[in-house]
């Protein structure tokens, strides 16, 4: 399953407390929860009518950032080619856990079926998205076929 998001990116930020008395209450800076809500609306958009994943997945994910708006034409077309990739902050890892939040028990039933994740972060004038679900099959089916084709 192909999943697109028009949305821009957005990392996950340091939690924050407020203390009343006795009790701490954490909570998401508003910059996240709101990305958060936004990203959540749009899956059950697309997942209307579709089954969640509740086995072994395997997710993609692509991350297009805006490129800055000091860099130069020639600089901008480079980096929208792909040919410069976004190297500076937020931090990748911070990208992953906002998107995987926001889509827990919408795409899948939990996170904890994700057994493997490739992500990357690219430039692009359209700020996006982009996530590849697919279903593993089960393991001894799947270390057969490694063996096949090791063996070859």
């Amino acid at each position: 399953m192909e999943l697109t998001f028009n949305i821009e990116p957005q990392q996950q930020e340091r939690p924050r407390a407020t203390g009343r008395g006795r009790f701490i209450r954490v909570y998401d800076p508003p910059k996240t929860a709101k990305f958060k809500r936004e990203l959540k609306q749009l899956a059950k958009l697309e997942m209307q009518g579709k089954n969640k994943f509740d086995s072994a997945i395997s997710v993609t994910i692509r991350f297009f950032r805006k490129v800055q708006k000091s860099v130069s034409k020639k600089e901008h077309a480079r980096r929208t080619k792909g040919y410069v990739r976004p190297i500076v902050k937020p931090d990748l890892d911070n990208y992953i856990k906002s998107t995987l939040d926001a889509l827990n028990g919408i795409i899948w039933t939990d996170d904890a079926t994700i057994v493997e994740l490739n992500t990357s972060k690219w430039y692009a004038d359209d700020p996006r998205i982009e996530i590849e679900v697919k279903e593993l099959k089960n393991d001894e089916e799947r270390n057969q076929n490694e063996s096949r084709v090791i063996q070859r």
